[in-house]
């Protein structure tokens, strides 16, 4: 008897379950029946099965006042779990402590996930003055330190699979939309061993980024520094941070078991 397809095997309650949790993201708090349906392109009544279903386990919840749904605490509690069990994380906090011992900047563990950055923790300068928080955000991974980090060790077919040209947004003046340009911007951070987002994201925003790998020497995230343009020139990066991160990059590696 042949081998079923791994696809043949999946629950479409279930697929429809987690499509449904999935359209919580980024900015989006609630959503109504109504929304969601046209969403999923569910009829009213599965959805409010599958609402009615996720809530009895927690996973949603609904506002009393708006009548609108969003995640409950059991996702958080997934997330939190996921999170707590990844050994990079565990590891990195130290070592995130004392790079922003040493530089006073906001300093983050990154990894790359489906042609974003999501960042997995932050310590955070105590200067009044800093950049917002962004854990469990995902960013573009062109226009930011830690994603040319992972982008600079692929190959012209993964970046193409990953980053379709088309798909390149200018954000601000010093974006780089243009694959050629962004191409030989990768080739420079591959060689020098760090990356740099000179307000590519953000307006007044800087960052330097270098990689963490673990025992098999595949990079598994990137670690960054973080700070407002004012306090990050030039000079400051090539005479200080430039070396901190790449320090801190090759720690953290080193406690996951890469050997040089």
């Amino acid at each position: 008897m042949a081998k079923k397809e791994k696809s043949e095997y999946i629950i479409q309650a279930v697929s429809h379950a987690l499509d449904l949790l999935e359209q919580f993201h980024d900015d989006v708090d609630e959503l109504g029946v109504t929304e969601l349906s046209k969403r999923l392109k569910l009829h009213k009544n599965n959805v409010f099965r599958l609402l009615a279903t996720l809530e009895s386990r927690g996973y949603i919840e609904q506002n009393k006042a708006t009548e609108n749904y969003r995640l409950g605490l059991k996702s958080l509690e997934l997330g939190q779990t996921f999170i707590k069990q990844m050994g990079l994380l565990r590891q990195a906090k130290p070592i995130l402590e004392r790079l922003v011992s040493e530089c006073n900047e906001t300093s983050y563990v990154a990894i790359f996930k489906d042609g974003f950055i999501v960042y997995l923790d932050v310590v955070e300068t105590d200067l009044t003055v800093r950049v917002v928080s962004r854990v469990g955000s995902r960013l573009p991974a062109y226009c930011t330190a830690a994603g040319k980090i992972h982008l600079a060790h692929m190959s012209d077919e993964e970046i193409a699979e990953t980053l379709p040209a088309q798909s390149m947004h200018q954000y601000t003046p010093t974006t780089i939309t243009d694959m050629a340009k962004l191409k030989a911007e990768l080739k420079k951070v591959a060689e020098q061993g760090y990356a740099i987002d000179d307000e590519e994201m953000d307006p007044g925003v800087r960052c330097v980024a270098a990689p963490i790998r673990d025992y098999t020497r595949r990079i598994v995230g990137a670690v960054s520094i973080s700070g407002p343009s004012m306090r990050i020139p030039d000079e400051r990066i090539d005479n200080k941070l430039i070396d901190l991160v790449i320090k801190a990059g090759e720690d953290l590696s080193t406690r996951l078991g890469f050997h040089k």
